[in-house]
């Protein structure tokens, strides 16, 4: 199983240098995990630089895979992960949400650099 985060989903939808590292896990929908906030965090995005038909297509995109609410579990683990890791709230979330369905969680956020079960592409 695999989960992008936003800035990994934000460089494949801009084709960024670095969008060919997160095509594979995108492109392979029955593994693809999608965090429910990871969906606000590209939309916003999207929304304020390109435009809403371009922040509606990422979302629609984006639910092609499994997407995961944020239950007490996931908040609580995000919590104590943030804290361990001096994580931001929604990089917290989407780090625990890749743990509680044990994913591997593909990123470029130098946030996650030297995190166990991150895939980390600096950004070039």
């Amino acid at each position: 199983m695999n989960v992008v985060d936003s800035s990994g989903w934000l460089e494949y939808f801009a084709d960024g240098r670095n969008a060919s590292r997160f095509a594979a896990p995108l492109k392979d929908t029955e593994a693809l995990v999608v965090p429910a906030i990871s969906i606000y965090e590209v939309f916003k995005v999207l929304l304020r630089e390109s435009g809403e038909d371009a922040a509606l297509q990422a979302a629609s995109a984006m639910q092609r895979g499994h997407v995961v609410d944020l239950t007490p579990q996931i908040a609580m683990s995000a919590a104590t992960l943030s804290l361990e890791h001096a994580l931001p709230m929604a990089d917290s979330i989407i780090l625990a949400s890749a743990r509680a369905i044990e994913a591997t969680l593909w990123t470029q956020d130098a946030d996650f650099k030297g995190i166990n079960g991150v895939k980390f592409f600096p950004k070039k």
